[in-house]
């Protein structure tokens, strides 16, 4: 049984607590906050308020780490040096180069970093993944153009109750950062790596806050395939999230949990697969963090390489990067002149 700790109790720690015990390979052992009064909904565990104090102590197998996003990176580098493999809540880094530099450190140490990008492991995702990769000599045909909507509500009480969610410096962004991340991760998936953006980083409320609620931009990728991707928090509601893929020969849409398939001679969509619902958590959050952590921890005790890695998060971190330099310059920019990318 992997010992296992979580630094960082806010909102998203108990997700991650209900996956620690559904995977039956991981224990809690320990919790971290700088905050005290957090302890009270894991009175049971030792609880520290230093980090390296915990990591000292107890001789841990993997630390979840559930922050700020400007201490992702730092935190993870410290629990490798002292000897922990890492879960990591999205996002991998507050950029594309300091999420590369944490590889290094994993590699270089010999542990395992994984990633929290856990609609990889939805129904609908796992099935679209399976169809696309039949080719592009196949009945499906090769992907051309790829489309992210993300349309959902944050109250200024969102960013107030927590106020680094709306601080540049410490989150990296809002939208693109916090809610539609994953969505652009999944656009990474299906498309492959980005080479070029043309976008905006904007804001329609009147929040008193540094990043933006609202995101607007084409991509261009390999394989000549293109990219549309809006974001906002400002709608009314939090609306299904919809992602399309189209080839030369299908459309696929991911909608309202459910995958279609559409034929351009017949608007009669097919059902191909449905999410798994996590009950007694947010409808979006699916099954995806039981069945993320445990293939992490199925990683560990294997060693093996089959789980959500920091290489694969690069991709979305790419893609933030390319667009906020976009949004800066208002131009369309490259990722071969943002990045060194082997």
């Amino acid at each position: 049984m992997l010992r296992v700790a979580i630094i960082g109790l806010g909102t998203i720690s108990y997700i991650h607590q209900l996956g620690i015990e559904q995977s039956k390979l991981g224990e809690l052992v320990a919790v971290c906050d700088i905050n005290p009064v957090t302890h009270q909904d894991y009175a049971e565990l030792p609880f520290y308020e230093n980090y390296e104090e915990m990591l000292e102590k107890e001789n841990l197998d993997v630390v979840h780490i559930c922050l700020p996003h400007d201490l992702h990176a730092p935190i993870a580098e410290k629990c490798v040096e002292y000897g922990a493999h890492v879960f990591l809540e999205k996002p991998l880094s507050l950029s594309y180069e300091e999420g590369a530099a944490l590889a290094e450190t994993a590699s270089k140490n010999d542990y395992k970093i994984g990633v929290c990008f856990q609609n990889r492991y939805n129904r609908t995702t796992e099935k679209l993944v399976e169809v696309l990769e039949t080719g592009p000599e196949s009945e499906v045909g090769q992907v051309k153009a790829v489309k992210g909507l993300v349309t959902w509500f944050r109250p200024e009480s969102y960013y107030e109750a927590q106020p680094w969610r709306g601080e540049l410096e410490r989150a990296g962004g809002g939208t693109i950062t916090n809610q539609s991340i994953h969505t652009l991760d999944l656009m990474h998936l299906f498309a492959g790596d980005a080479k070029a953006c043309k976008g905006q980083l904007l804001n329609l409320t009147d929040y008193d806050i540094e990043v933006e609620d609202t995101a607007v931009a084409n991509y261009e990728f390999e394989n000549d395939t293109t990219g549309l991707y809006f974001a906002t928090n400002g709608y009314a509601v939090n609306s299904s999230v919809e992602l399309e893929v189209i080839t030369d020969k299908k459309r696929f849409v991911i909608k309202d949990y459910e995958l279609y398939e559409y034929n351009y001679n017949n608007e009669q969509g097919i059902f191909i697969a449905r999410d798994d619902i996590f009950e007694g958590t947010k409808s979006y959050y699916g099954q995806g963090h039981r069945l993320a952590i445990r293939a992490f921890y199925e990683a560990i005790i294997a060693d093996t390489e089959d789980y959500i890695s920091i290489e694969d998060a690069l991709g979305s971190m790419l893609m933030i990067d390319l667009l906020r330099k976009s949004s800066a310059q208002n131009e369309k920019v490259y990722a071969k002149e943002l990045v060194k990318i082997d």
